[in-house]
């Protein structure tokens, strides 16, 4: 079982900036991928950015790069916490963001994706 736990979101203008936390606490030496997704009114969940299992690679919307940044810290024993910055922000961010977690079970070889509550991101023009 993963548990996690989200911070951040908030209001701003566009142009601003804002920061998103995510803290995985539980079965993290079984994490595979860990990432952040959002869903704006309407529209389906889509990716913002995630670590590939492993943390080898980052994956980014292509609507994010070179403005939102995902970091990973596992220094402490007890959860993963995985931010993403997100910088010059446009009123077309704006959604509800959700963190994802996936938990890869390497014996039985199956995974099993856990989701944060979600925080809201809005952008005013």
């Amino acid at each position: 079982q993963v548990r996690l736990v989200e911070s951040g979101g908030g209001l701003v203008q566009s142009g601003g900036s804002l920061r998103l936390s995510c803290a995985a606490f539980g079965n993290i030496h079984h994490l595979g991928a860990m990432g952040w997704y959002r869903q704006a009114p309407g529209k389906q969940r889509e990716l913002v950015a995630a670590f590939t299992k492993g943390g080898e690679s980052t994956d980014y919307s292509d609507s994010v790069k070179g403005r939102f940044t995902l970091s990973k810290d596992s220094k402490d024993n007890a959860k993963v916490t995985v931010d993403l910055q997100m910088n010059d922000l446009k009123p077309e961010d704006t959604a509800l963001y959700y963190c994802n977690a996936v938990e890869v079970d390497a014996i039985l070889d199956t995974k099993k994706d856990y989701w944060g509550q979600g925080t809201q991101v809005t952008v005013s023009s």
